[in-house]
């Protein structure tokens, strides 16, 4: 078998580079989808590495160690709470929709109306409502009515 011996010129390098790049970035590493986010992981590692990689002979101090493990707590604390909120967020969307139930709405779909009773609603963060057997976004109702 003969191998031939080919060469990329700089700008085949370049293009070739740039592809198996971009398509790096795609792929998820331990778990993870790889970002240009930081986040709790990230600094975590940071901080170890800060900690074993140190000048012995100089080593850091109390006050920064502990300002940077609050700096992680409040990371950590502020990632818990958005994964709260978006939680809530999905109940009460979802309570709203189920607040329809039997009502009459009026829905406003592009360059036409559509009137009918809420027959049935999904949960969700992006909850919709059943009318006349079809369904419907939360946000394309115009008006609300009492039975």
């Amino acid at each position: 078998m003969e191998l031939l011996n080919t060469q990329l010129s700089a700008s085949e390098r370049t293009a070739v580079d740039n592809a198996v790049n971009t398509y790096n970035k795609t792929l998820v590493h331990e778990g993870r989808k790889t970002s240009n986010e930081l986040g709790k992981d990230d600094f975590l590692k940071l901080l170890i590495t800060q900690l074993s990689n140190q000048d012995p002979t100089s080593p850091m101090e109390d006050t920064q160690f502990i300002s940077q493990m609050a700096q992680f707590s409040s990371l950590e604390q502020m990632t818990n709470m958005s994964t709260s909120f978006s939680k809530m967020a999905d109940f009460l969307n979802s309570q709203e929709a189920a607040g329809t139930l039997g009502k009459t709405v009026e829905l406003d779909i592009g360059d036409t109306t559509v009137q009918g009773i809420v027959e049935g609603a999904t949960r969700g963060e992006n909850p919709q409502v059943m009318v006349n057997g079809m369904y419907y976004s939360m946000d394309k109702i115009k008006a609300i009515y009492a039975n």
